[in-house]
């Protein structure tokens, strides 16, 4: 498919304010792919289509992960909305035509990352965080900086805001995102 139909496709599928905001993940991963040398189409792509199911109603999550077998932990059991990433990955392939298997799980694994993240995964997941139309969030920009100079690093420090932020709230807490802080805490350089 081509990417004016996908941008199509997409416009149908989310809220303008989302669209945007898929913008500016692709162009934040094409620009992250170019610095750290990773494929920048495929950078692109994925940024694009990262939250092409966050549309769906959060019922409506849950049905079609269910419809469709994707594996539903207690966390997305319980705040459907998670499901987007999962449900994003599947949409990508069965309405987007995207067959490459590093693109549908750096999609899959934007909002949680996963132990040991390809250097598109990682991408993926930092961008989703750092693109220019995202709300001002504590430390941004020196995870900005951090996104382009130490990706790892990077991750870490977001992940940290992520987990004291929810913890602050009282949130529900992703088991992989706290898999994927202590693998980083653990690995870093």
């Amino acid at each position: 498919m081509t990417r004016e139909k996908m941008l199509i496709r997409l416009k149908g599928k989310i809220n303008e304010k989302r669209f945007e905001h898929s913008l500016g993940v692709e162009y934040t991963a094409a620009s992250l792919a170019m610095v750290h040398g990773a494929d920048i189409e495929k950078a692109r792509l994925a940024g694009l289509l990262h939250d092409c199911a966050k549309g769906l109603a959060t019922k409506e999550k849950l049905e079609k992960a269910r419809k469709h077998n994707i594996p539903i932990n207690k966390i997305e059991e319980k705040n459907p909305d998670m499901l987007h990433a999962k449900l994003g990955a599947f949409y990508a392939k069965a309405k987007y035509d995207v067959y490459d298997d590093e693109v549908l799980s750096a999609i899959e694994t934007h909002t949680t990352g996963k132990p040991n993240m390809t250097l598109l995964e990682k991408i993926i997941f930092v961008a989703d965080y750092i693109e220019p139309n995202r709300k001002y969030l504590k430390d941004m920009e020196i995870i900005r900086k951090e996104a382009f100079t130490d990706i790892d690093k990077c991750i870490v420090h977001i992940l940290n805001s992520t987990l004291m932020y929810l913890e602050q709230r009282g949130g529900d807490i992703d088991y992989m995102s706290k898999m994927t802080y202590n693998y980083y805490i653990n690995n870093s350089k």
